[in-house]
């Protein structure tokens, strides 16, 4: 009820991380799903986003997704994560009912849970989004090269160096992004009445020259170091290069603090 005042001028969104009912082939106990069904309704009665983790491993059977849609637990406002077990006639399920599917290649790849299948979902006609799902496995959360890592993984599937274009990839990251979050009438693309949320790259350092055609320069070549600008909501965050809204040996140094105090807390030694 008191979001408003922790979520900075409309900036930070809430929404509920859960936990899913889990499959056809392997039901959860009749408590665990009246929780889950309880978590749902709540957060769906709120108004708020709901992400879940669905059918993770490429070489699991199916069922999970199906579990899912037979008790109503899809729709717009649910993103699913991953869901690689997703067999054809689920994707189906998805497309009708209009959930966003959200692929980590990062993730799937450094885990083993097998390859994106983001391809798939498009022809299937579920929009897709990209994400990193956690720093601890991939080592950055650096949109290019997750873009990048999308591309070349959905090219080698299918044996063509032209599967999913560069336009088609900076699309899910961006516009793609944002609808999937509901929030594409705020951010996602450069238009007027949207809110003033850009990057700018760099095109004259040594990683992007000879600079050509500006999507295949930002998916196949950009790095995180050529961001020479970033504003969000119109206040400008990063200018040539440098922070001007944070100090970030202060984040860095609190972060350590914390974590020095978390191990301590769990009587933890390397």
């Amino acid at each position: 009820k008191d979001w408003a005042s922790h979520s900075n001028d409309g900036l930070i969104s809430l929404g509920l991380a859960w936990g899913g009912v889990g499959s056809t082939r392997s039901p959860r106990s009749p408590e665990i799903i009246d929780r889950a069904r309880k978590e749902f309704e709540r957060a769906r009665s709120l108004g708020l986003p709901i992400a879940v983790h669905l059918g993770v491993r490429e070489n699991t059977p199916p069922g999970e997704v199906e579990a899912h849609a037979n008790g109503n637990f899809l729709g717009k406002d649910v993103i699913l994560i991953h869901v690689l077990s997703a067999s054809p006639a689920e994707m189906k399920m998805i497309a009708a009912a209009g959930s966003p599917v959200s692929v980590s290649p990062g993730s799937e790849l450094r885990i083993g849970y097998g390859l994106t299948k983001a391809c798939d979902f498009m022809e299937a006609g579920v929009l897709v989004s990209v994400s990193v799902d956690t720093v601890p496995l991939t080592g950055s959360a650096s949109l290019f090269g997750i873009l990048k890592l999308l591309r070349n993984a959905e090219n080698a599937k299918a044996y063509d160096e032209f599967k999913l274009s560069a336009r088609r990839a900076l699309e899910i990251g961006t516009i793609d992004g944002a609808r999937a979050l509901g929030i594409d009438d705020l951010v996602g693309s450069l238009k007027p009445g949207k809110r003033a949320d850009l990057i700018m790259v760099s095109t004259d350092t040594v990683t992007m020259g000879v600079f050509t055609d500006p999507t295949h320069m930002l998916v196949e070549a950009a790095e995180p170091s050529n961001v020479d600008t970033v504003v969000v909501d119109g206040r400008i965050l990063k200018r040539g290069g440098k922070f001007t809204a944070l100090a970030s040996q202060h984040i860095v140094a609190a972060d350590s603090a914390w974590l020095e105090a978390v191990l301590a807390r769990a009587n933890w030694s390397s």
